[in-house]
């Protein structure tokens, strides 16, 4: 085993080099008072928490990214690393009591925070939690990946002068901050998965940036054990990594649990797609997938010139449980929308243009003067004119027992109820729906709306006569 280890530390000294005892002491100084918990960095736990929580509630990245930046709590984890791994007590505890007490800060007063945005009309309602609160409760593997990427940067970049310029990206990256107001935020609002999944990401981060920043430092040289004994892996970093991999199982469980999920949401997208493509004129705007227990909770957002009937809804319901064999509920909300036809502008025409010059006028000819002479008074002309110019029906019984209505559309809503007998004008337009021809009419009190074309009886339409007198 001691074999193993030191052909691992040997590997790795080929890429790492060893620090100079003074540029190891600059780290132990510059670790140390970065660590401390002192007013400039409680100071900057409240900067960034602040900023953090705004972002989150406003769902604003651009506005976490810069709490990001700050970071403070990057230093007493990198503290935690070193103390760790130079079995420097006094370092480690500071480290500790730091991280403790920033990350109580910052769970507080974003709890304040998002307390004191419920009741103040400046950001958007809590009931619909932001994506950026929702993004920060289910961490898989792959953040625990990005934390370790995250910890062996920082440490090298922190060791390197000339890398420095690298801390801020690590900052972001890692992403401490944000997860520790994720929980003051699920805190306020009541939801305790909120709260425990962002416990978790942090956990997660914190752990395994400490490890990844300790065996850097043990590669760079900073050890407490004489020379030949330094090749040897010291127990504290074994223990990080015995801590890491321990995480690595409620990470993998989340992980199963989001490709389960995923994979249902795409068979729910499936199925809605193959159903709705019987309905033409029906466009899938929107699917909303809750789970509660068992069951799973769909709000779709459907745009079609015509509802679909509640018979449609539960047949659309159906094909749902059968394909995800689950309890399933599901609400519609239907958008009423018509579509035209792409219209085309006036062509241009040209048009005179004025000249100085004038245009000859009509010529002066002589003209006999009419003489008025008694003359009878003209006698009006009979014409004829038709009173309607459209198709007329009028309503009969067709052996139906039902109140026959004028509906707004084909299976829509009732505009008017048509006594047998009445007279309708056709409006040239007609369409099947549910195994009926429907016809588009006017009544008498120029409602228009549509009825089947069974309950029609085209009559004849009589001439009517006027007259018009002459002047």
């Amino acid at each position: 085993m001691m074999e193993e280890q030191n052909g691992f530390h040997t590997w790795l000294s080929q890429y790492i080099k060893p620090l100079n005892r003074n540029r190891r002491h600059e780290i132990i100084t510059e670790i140390r008072t970065a660590a401390s918990p002192g007013f400039d960095y409680f100071f900057l736990v409240v900067l960034s928490a602040a900023i953090a929580t705004l972002g989150l509630i406003n769902d604003s990245p651009a506005v976490i990214i810069g709490a990001m930046v700050v970071a403070p709590l990057m230093s007493p984890i990198l503290g935690v690393g070193l103390g760790s791994i130079t079995a420097d007590g006094k370092l480690t505890h500071n480290s500790i009591t730091a991280l403790i007490r920033g990350a109580i800060v910052a769970i507080l007063l974003s709890a304040l925070l998002t307390l004191t945005n419920i009741y103040l009309p400046f950001v958007p309602s809590l009931l619909d939690i932001p994506h950026e609160i929702l993004s920060r409760t289910q961490p898989t593997a792959n953040d625990l990946i990005i934390a370790l990427a995250g910890g062996l940067a920082a440490a090298y970049a922190l060791s390197q002068p000339n890398l420095s310029a690298a801390l801020p990206g690590v900052a972001i990256a890692t992403a401490l901050m944000p997860p520790l107001c994720t929980i003051g935020v699920g805190l306020a609002l009541g939801r305790w998965d909120i709260a425990g999944g962002a416990s978790l990401l942090f956990l997660t981060n914190a752990v395994t940036i400490a490890f990844a920043s300790s065996l850097v430092f043990f590669l760079e040289g900073f050890s407490p054990r004489r020379k030949k004994e330094s090749e040897r892996l010291p127990k504290s970093l074994l223990t990080a990594a015995a801590l890491t991999a321990i995480l690595l199982i409620p990470l993998i469980i989340v992980g199963a649990r989001l490709v389960t999920q995923a994979q249902e949401n795409r068979l729910i997208n499936t199925v809605l797609e193959t159903e709705l493509a019987e309905y033409p004129d029906t466009e899938l705007v929107e699917i909303i997938i809750n789970r509660v227990d068992q069951e799973i909770q769909l709000e779709i957002t459907l745009r079609s010139s015509s509802s679909l009937s509640y018979a449609q809804v539960i047949i659309l319901q159906e094909a749902l449980v059968a394909r995800l064999d689950k309890t399933v509920s599901l609400v519609v909300d239907q958008v009423r929308s018509e579509r035209v036809d792409p219209l085309f502008p006036p062509t241009s025409t040209p048009t005179t243009t004025e000249t100085s010059t004038p245009s000859p006028g009509p010529s002066p000819t002589l003209t006999n003067t009419p003489i008025s002479t008694a003359t009878p008074s003209p006698s009006p002309t009979v014409t004829s004119t038709l009173a309607i110019i459209l198709r007329s029906f009028q309503v009969i019984d067709a052996a139906i027992p039902e109140d026959i209505y004028l509906l707004d559309e084909p299976g829509g809503d009732v505009i008017a109820l048509l006594p047998v007998g009445a007279i309708l004008f056709e409006l040239n337009e007609t369409m099947t729906y549910d195994g009926w021809v429907w016809v588009k009419v006017e009544d008498e009190q120029h409602q228009i709306g549509w009825l089947p074309e069974i309950y029609l009886e085209e009559i004849s339409v009589t001439p009517t006569v006027t007259i018009t007198p002459l002047n």
